[in-house]
């Protein structure tokens, strides 16, 4: 073999060399580059989860996120969560137009019943697998622990608190700038009505108000809870003859106490029950009744009982807060 040939033959081998060195080098090079980029994508986009604490009548509960799943298990949530614009995924049975209140229909269309308010159905709502129940201690004390093992469980301290019960859920579900919103709303209402109000009647104002019911073998007055709350927010004040206004219901067992119910105005809520309208009508008809102030004035109203005791949420309120305006005649 010629010098020549084996000279061409060592270039060819070392030219082929180094074209598969390198090109071994650029899939190296490249492999690199996939597995750098691929991690910078996943840092991009890290999986964080926001935790925080909310503390409630009976103590404080862990919540990661915004909760989607909601299960209420009082009236007055129910109706908070509905004027938050939340379907929640299960609620209890109403006391009246059961199995949800009328206002309320179309808007829970679909809505799980979990039981009654006062026994929700445990495994019920473990069926809707919530993150996030909503309670109250004077009802469901008792099966807290059985709810939290659920889901994260929070609970107001009553069931008729209706800013109390917003405040607590907006700070459950992560949405405490909407439960500002819709309670600034109720604010500026209550402004608009002590400002018509005052106009209206002048030096006369402010009426002493008693909230009255009606049952088969007594009657009773209202002076706190729900609709006393909202009544002394609007600026109202109590029943005449009654030195303790920070009871919550006055309990009447004999006619000889209906001076009690003294006041400039009086609405009456009660069942349409036969039982319920005979008590009533004796009573109504007594002389002590008609010298009450309210009834000279001819200043008695029935109202609706759902709107004014049973509902005690923030849509309910309002409601109640229209029939107000409108037994006064006031522009709303």
């Amino acid at each position: 073999m010629s010098t020549s040939t084996v000279t061409k033959r060592k270039k060819s081998f070392y030219v082929l060399f180094t074209f598969l060195l390198s090109f071994a080098l650029l899939l190296v090079g490249c492999g690199n580059k996939e597995t750098k980029d691929t991690s910078t994508k996943k840092e991009a986009q890290p999986q964080e989860t926001t935790s925080r604490e909310i503390t409630h009548a009976m103590g404080t509960t862990k919540i990661d996120g915004t909760p989607m799943k909601i299960v209420t298990l009082y009236q007055g949530a129910t109706d908070v969560a509905v004027a938050m614009g939340v379907k929640p995924v299960g609620v209890v049975e109403s006391w009246a137009e059961m199995p949800i209140y009328n206002y309320l229909k179309a808007d829970l269309e679909g809505v799980a019943i979990v039981g009654q308010e006062t026994q929700p159905n445990l495994e019920e709502i473990a069926k809707l697998k919530p993150d996030l129940i909503i309670g109250s201690k004077v009802r469901h004390e008792e099966i807290y622990e059985q709810l939290s093992q659920i889901a994260p469980t929070v609970m107001h301290e009553t069931v008729f608190d209706f800013k109390g019960t917003a405040d607590m859920m907006g700070q459950a579900m992560n949405q405490e700038d909407k439960v500002k919103e819709i309670l600034g709303q109720w604010d500026t209402r209550v402004a608009d009505f002590q400002t018509k109000i005052k106009e209206k009647l002048g030096d006369k104002w402010p009426f002493h108000v008693t909230v009255a019911n009606f049952r088969a073998d007594h009657a009773r007055i209202y002076v706190t809870g729900f609709a006393g709350s909202i009544l002394k927010e609007l600026g109202f004040e109590g029943p005449k003859n009654l030195t303790d206004d920070s009871l919550e219901i006055v309990k009447l067992t004999d006619k000889e106490s209906i001076t009690q119910m003294n006041a400039d105005v009086i609405y009456v809520f009660m069942e349409n029950d036969e039982t319920v309208k005979k008590t009533y009508d004796e009573w109504t008809n007594h002389p002590l009744w008609k010298e009450l102030d309210a009834v000279k004035a001819n200043q008695v109203y029935q109202v609706d009982e759902i709107n004014w005791n049973l509902a005690g949420g923030l849509l309910s309120a309002n409601l109640m807060l229209d029939d107000i305006y409108d037994k006064f005649e006031l522009e709303k």
